[in-house]
């Protein structure tokens, strides 16, 4: 799990893969992205809705509850890209994992005594045994005397293994697994660089996740179950308060807003306008066409480009040239 160019080990010796799915709760979307002329583009998309509780994004609880039906829609929408392909990255919405920003004054010299006191830091944290989890992590800010931050995300085993098997079932094999709100600044980050901190704000149908993103570093994060358009806005404003307290920011230098699709036009504008009115900042939609252009018989409206920046985002770190740079986010999957 990481943006475009993650640290860490990585997980492919083959080419990385040309197609994306993500699964939410509301939908399956696939995206295929080719080179074209020296760029990378938009190939081909394709989404299909989801019935209401087919899937279920939980942190702690089963969330596929039906693997056919699932597997077939993952099919479906594979089909209609027309890419044969058996090897795709999938993208899970943010509420099946944790995500902490751990932080150790001093850092162990030996990679597998770091692994050790990230598991048993995250143990405390976790509402599950952590022998029963998948860990990752991603270095994140380095502090003062040789300390740093690590950016560390925990899912349940057995919840990231019932997305990976309807993939599998639907004849494709998930070699890579990350959530949505890395990928989401992996689309913004693919294309260009952001002076100064900058927000992400991410709107799924059933959480929202604000993220600060520092140069290549994600300093702050923090996903809550979704609540009204009231608490959102005022969850945005303590998040910049808290950033010019307490990560001594002199305010965002951005704002970029992601996931509104499933909100709808109307209701998406309104939050829009609502968000700008309480930090005085102009509020831009998620837009990842620096990294991946659309080939022109795409109708690039907002909307599409919310609904496909996630899976154009794992895509385009997987092929960003600072790859083994280590821009910000975490890990490269959750394992």
């Amino acid at each position: 799990m990481s943006p475009p160019s993650a640290a860490g080990p990585s997980w492919l010796a083959s080419p990385p893969p040309g197609v994306a799915v993500e699964i939410t709760a509301t939908r399956v979307t696939g995206v295929a992205i080719a080179d074209h002329g020296g760029t990378r583009v938009v190939a081909a998309h394709a989404t299909e809705p989801l019935a209401s509780g087919l899937a279920t994004p939980s942190l702690n609880a089963p969330n596929v509850h039906d693997e056919r039906a699932l597997a077939a829609i993952i099919s479906g929408v594979l089909q209609n890209l027309g890419h044969r392909t058996k090897r795709i990255a999938l993208v899970l919405p943010d509420s099946i994992a944790k995500v902490s920003l751990v932080r150790f004054d001093k850092v162990p010299a030996k990679a597998q005594d770091l692994e050790q006191l990230i598991r048993w830091q995250m143990r405390k944290a976790a509402p599950f045994r952590i022998e029963d989890a998948q860990v990752a992590w991603q270095p994140a800010l380095p502090l003062p005397d040789g300390g740093r931050e690590y950016l560390v995300t925990v899912a349940r085993r057995d919840v990231v293994h019932s997305y990976e098997r309807v993939c599998e079932a639907a004849g494709a094999h998930a070699g890579l697994v990350d959530i949505a709100s890395f990928n989401q600044v992996n689309a913004v980050l693919a294309g260009e660089s952001i002076a100064g901190d900058w927000l992400l704000i991410d709107v799924a149908a059933d959480y929202a996740t604000l993220a600060v993103v520092r140069g290549d570093d994600i300093v702050f994060f923090r996903n809550r179950t979704a609540a009204g358009e009231s608490d959102l806005v005022e969850l945005v404003h303590q998040t910049a308060m808290y950033h010019e307290d307490r990560l001594g920011g002199g305010g965002f230098t951005r704002a970029i807003l992601s996931g509104v699709s499933v909100l709808g036009v109307e209701a998406a504008e309104r939050l829009r306008r609502a968000l700008e009115e309480r930090i005085a900042l102009r509020v831009e939609p998620i837009d990842f066409r620096r990294g991946a252009d659309l080939r022109d018989r795409i109708a690039a409206g907002p909307e599409l480009l919310d609904m496909l920046a996630p899976a154009v985002g794992i895509l385009l770190r997987e092929r960003s040239p600072r790859r083994s740079g280590g821009r910000s986010a975490a890990p490269e999957r959750v394992a």
